[in-house]
């Protein structure tokens, strides 16, 4: 995540530039999400600005099925909590929910990929968690692996399965990126089990320096085009001009999410705030 930080900011600057409009059917998605946890900035969830228009959802950064000894070494999916605990306790996520009827807060898994996970581990130890903090869903943020792309997807597939249909979550996302060591992965999860994830956070970030409007169009509809069927997300903030602006129009802008909260403190939460007045403007 981190070497992708310039780029992300590089590519905000691209919707300040206006692009002619077109007829099209207008996109009824106001869903924002946002990571927060994972690097330890002590930002709390009352922090973040949350428009009382959209649907709003918090992201905790991460679970993972790793031990936190030095070399790390698998658990064998029993997950275990690696976010910024201090400040981002299981009351916190009651708070945020009471005071915020628009927001769910989810969980994202992450580290190294499975190596023989024991599903039944890692079912017990998510449903653990998920009820201590109160979380509606959960998220799958993978960029390392070991396994082959089939066994990742028939584990994370099967994983998915049990919580939706015991009602422990009520939706699940992936977040992937363009990159031939990762891609692969999350389309053969696409492929067996699409139906169940409702969202996928797409890395758009990770593209190279310089990419332009049109350039970004294009990657949108290549992976409109693999994850197919699916409420594939824009990865930046927006005033409402640019891309975001396009695929809105296109009827195609499925909801913005950000990485991540713990980087935006410094900047006064500069473009949540943006992306969240764009996302409730819109018609």
């Amino acid at each position: 995540m981190d070497s992708c930080k310039i780029l992300f900011f590089l590519i905000l600057r691209l919707l300040f530039i206006t692009v002619p409009s077109i007829q099209a059917t207008p996109a009824k998605s106001k869903l924002f999400r946002e990571y927060i946890g994972a690097e330890f900035q002590h930002v709390t969830f009352s922090d973040v600005p949350i428009n009382p228009n959209i649907e709003f959802h918090f992201i905790l950064s991460f679970a993972i099925d790793y031990s936190s000894c030095s070399p790390p070494s698998p658990t064998n999916g029993d997950f275990v909590v690696y976010w910024d605990t201090k400040n981002l306790i299981p009351s916190n996520v009651s708070s945020i929910k009471a005071d915020h009827s628009n927001v769910k807060v989810a969980l994202s898994l992450g580290g190294d990929t499975i190596q023989g996970q024991d599903v039944t581990n890692a079912i017990k130890s998510i449903t653990q968690i998920v009820r201590v903090y109160n979380l509606d869903g959960i998220d799958i943020d993978y960029e390392h692996f070991t396994a082959d792309p089939n066994t990742f997807a028939e584990c994370i597939g099967r994983l998915l399965l049990n919580l939706k249909q015991s009602k422990v979550v009520s939706f699940a996302s992936i977040a992937t990126y363009d990159n031939d060591s990762v891609q692969p992965y999350y389309l053969a999860l696409w492929q067996k089990y699409g139906h169940l994830i409702d969202y996928v956070n797409f890395q758009f970030y990770a593209y190279k320096k310089g990419t332009t409007i049109s350039q970004f169009i294009t990657h949108f509809e290549t992976q409109n085009t693999n994850y197919k069927g699916g409420k594939v997300l824009v990865s930046f903030g927006t005033d409402g001009s640019g891309a975001c602006s396009k695929l809105q129009r296109q009827g195609k802008l499925h909801g913005i999410f950000i990485w991540s909260a713990d980087n935006s403190k410094n900047t006064s939460f500069h473009y949540e705030k943006q992306s969240q007045t764009f996302l409730a403007s819109s018609k």
